[in-house]
């Protein structure tokens, strides 16, 4: 439960307590069968297309309650009983945020009311081969020619690609900068010369397809390319920071029900002669397990609360990468404990603590490594800290 002290409104609290209910009723009995069968969920988006939740992030003219703590909500709630409908919402979150953040106006009504109403899905790629962790060092080309450019390249583990309307995929205008030879395309589906891969066979996330991507001239338009030449890195970055806390409240919503599995499990048990939940040493690693989660709930919310009061760009991506790396890092730390609390139950398929283990490995790599994080986090401490 998100704490009263960070001034949720009235409607926030409406909307927690919705999707809550939803997700226990509608999306907690589809949770196992979609991770099984590696299947796109189709009527887990539209049950939450029917909910209005794909805008919520964003500006009011979409829809949407323009508040990142709003969809933190949403996520977390969704994400206690399943990683992959949870991901429904920030696979169309983060593509969404780089066109509001580099786009013109003509694409902001081109695309982003039918991301807001899910009518239009997309994918964001940046990732490539020798690339994961070093994004400014992607090799994919956009060339210029006639009436806009042509795409080379290869990209991989692009999540949401084929069922994407458009990717907005980073590609080198200038090869021989770093980040500030980087544009930013919308490359539709059925370009000529696109091609999207076989889906990943995944440790979890398994619902949601990531795939490589394979570009052989592929002719975008210029009125395609969002925002100007060489400032794609400043587009991808601040989409990124959006969706970083978003990121955490999954790694929240996956310790708390990593966690409550766990509680569950171990008071229904018996050794010994006595309740499982009655040894001490149980009660210890469920108080850790507590603590983990909560102080991962409060640095998303700090988070989500600066991203709503205005924060932006380097003053934001700090913040940002705290709440994905110490939520996600809970979220792996809750889930090992409560696989080693179900036993040998615990590592059986037919079990769900397992597959909140498998789902909460895929946190700490997914949207920059939380070793990429350390790095953002330990930049701003070299910067600021005892400056004063």
């Amino acid at each position: 439960m998100i704490p009263e002290d960070f001034g949720l409104s009235g409607e926030q609290r409406l909307l927690r307590d919705t999707v809550r209910a939803f997700a226990r009723e509608k999306v907690a009995p589809r949770a196992a069968e979609i991770d099984r069968d590696a299947a796109y969920p189709h009527d887990m988006f539209a049950a939450l297309r029917d909910l209005g939740l794909f805008a919520l992030p964003f500006p009011e003219r979409y829809g949407g309650a323009d508040s990142v703590l709003s969809g933190c909500l949403a996520i977390e709630e969704l994400g206690r009983v399943c990683y992959n409908t949870a991901y429904l919402l920030l696979v169309q979150w983060t593509p969404f945020a780089a066109v509001l953040a580099g786009g013109s106006p003509a694409q902001h009504e081109r695309w982003l009311p039918g991301l807001a109403s899910g009518d239009l899905k997309a994918a964001i790629s940046v990732t490539e081969p020798q690339s994961g962790s070093d994004a400014a060092g992607i090799r994919t080309r956009a060339t210029r020619t006639e009436g806009g450019y042509r795409i080379d390249g290869a990209k991989v583990w692009c999540t949401n690609s084929p069922e994407a309307d458009f990717i907005v995929v980073a590609a080198k205008t200038d090869p021989s900068a770093r980040h500030r030879g980087i544009s930013v395309f919308a490359v539709e589906k059925g370009t000529p010369g696109l091609t999207v891969g076989a889906p990943e066979r995944k440790l979890g996330s398994r619902g949601i397809p990531s795939c490589p991507l394979f570009f052989d001239g592929a002719f975008v338009p210029e009125e395609n390319r969002i925002g100007p030449e060489g400032e794609g890195w400043l587009t991808v970055m601040e989409a990124f920071n959006r969706s970083r806390p978003m990121i955490g409240a999954r790694g929240v919503g996956v310790a708390q029900g990593a966690l409550g599995l766990a509680a569950a499990f171990v008071r229904g048990r018996e050794a010994f002669g006595q309740p499982v939940a009655d040894f001490q040493g149980v009660r210890w690693m469920l108080a850790d397990m507590t603590m983990r989660t909560e102080a991962a709930r409060q640095m998303v919310c700090k988070a989500a609360a600066l991203a709503d009061a205005g924060v932006s760009g380097r003053a934001l991506a700090p913040w940002a990468a705290m709440a994905k790396c110490l939520a996600t890092d809970a979220a792996m730390s809750v889930a090992t404990d409560a696989v080693q609390l179900w036993g040998s139950a615990g590592i059986s398929a037919d079990n769900p603590v397992e597959r909140f283990f498998r789902d909460a490995k895929v946190l700490q790599i997914v949207e920059g490594t939380n070793q990429i994080q350390r790095n953002i986090i330990g930049r701003h401490a070299v910067e600021t800290l005892g400056a004063g």
